[in-house]
């Protein structure tokens, strides 16, 4: 669990998952079919051995109470965990001291009785009438203020708020995959340069950029498209093939789509990113400072033509 206290949300688990439910409850989808979402995404979901099942459990069923969605099976599975006690005994095995198991407990007798009051109509709540709109297409190319390497954080309502964050150069970003999940969610998929730029780069001078780091997927709504500042220069042509021939095994964005992970996550560079991190291909991995990213030498390995 990472983290773990007295209350529903005090661990980290448990706080990740909430913000999951509030994505996957803008699904237009019934209760049942978004249980199977949230389990899907998360591994102890199936697994009463995973410490972290009991928790699942009572924060999908404490989550969907207070969201008006009616889910008898969320819920039977929680009552049977409080009754049974096996969220305190997975918790005690994990070494919560005896006071604060107590406290514990009283959590669940406060959660029990709001699991088990008569249940009214599932209420109405808002939805995604339609598929989100694709922003950014496949090929385009895109550059954006940077502080030290680091991208604006998106999740600020103004650069301005953002404590030490001051712009010294530029980053660049070619967007090589995008895609929906469960037709309703997009991600995207950034390739980054590996360090700001002093000047604002044109898609020229990126042609000639000799490295470029595969980043994770990540979403991205149009208001954090706008407080990125992100700026098109520009169009190159993916080839689909040679992507997955230089970066395999990379996996989709649906775990970005489902916790609604914003691509400010993937867009910062060095030295925000530490050389390290990105090793040009055939030097030996350090894993030092985590797990490094994958790179290409040349853009050209990836583009048609």
């Amino acid at each position: 669990m990472g983290s773990w206290g007295t209350g529903l949300y005090s661990g980290d688990f448990a706080m990740d998952l909430r913000g999951t439910i509030g994505a996957v409850a803008r699904l237009p989808f019934d209760a049942d079919r978004l249980v199977e979402i949230l389990c899907e995404s998360a591994a102890a979901a199936r697994n009463p051995e995973q410490e972290d099942y009991t928790t699942f459990w009572l924060v999908v069923a404490d989550q969907f109470a207070k969201r008006g969605i009616i889910s008898n099976g969320a819920r039977e599975k929680a009552l049977a965990i409080i009754d049974s006690g096996s969220d305190l005994a997975n918790l005690s095995k994990l070494g919560m001291k005896p006071k604060d198991l107590s406290k514990r407990q009283r959590m669940h007798a406060d959660l029990r009785a709001r699991l088990t009051m008569k249940p009214e109509a599932a209420k109405s709540r808002p939805v995604l009438k339609k598929p989100q709109p694709f922003l950014m297409e496949v090929g385009e190319a895109f550059v954006y203020p940077t502080s030290g390497g680091e991208c604006i954080n998106s999740y600020y309502a103004s650069k301005d708020k953002i404590p030490g964050w001051s712009q010294d150069g530029w980053g660049a970003a070619i967007m090589v995959e995008r895609g929906r999940v469960f037709d309703f969610l997009v991600w995207y998929r950034p390739l980054v340069i590996s360090y700001a730029r002093t000047e604002k780069p044109s898609l020229t001078q990126l042609r000639l950029e000799p490295l470029w780091v595969f980043k994770g997927p990540g979403t991205c709504s149009k208001v954090h498209f706008k407080r990125l500042e992100l700026e098109k220069v520009g169009d190159v042509e993916i080839d689909t093939d040679k992507l997955a021939r230089s970066f395999p095994d990379r996996g989709s964005g649906r775990w970005a789509a489902v916790n609604d992970l914003s691509i400010t996550n993937a867009l910062s560079v060095g030295p925000k990113v530490p050389a390290v991190l990105m090793p040009a291909p055939g030097q030996p991995l350090n894993f030092s400072r985590g797990r490094p990213f994958r790179t290409i030498a040349s853009l050209d390995e990836i583009l048609s033509g």
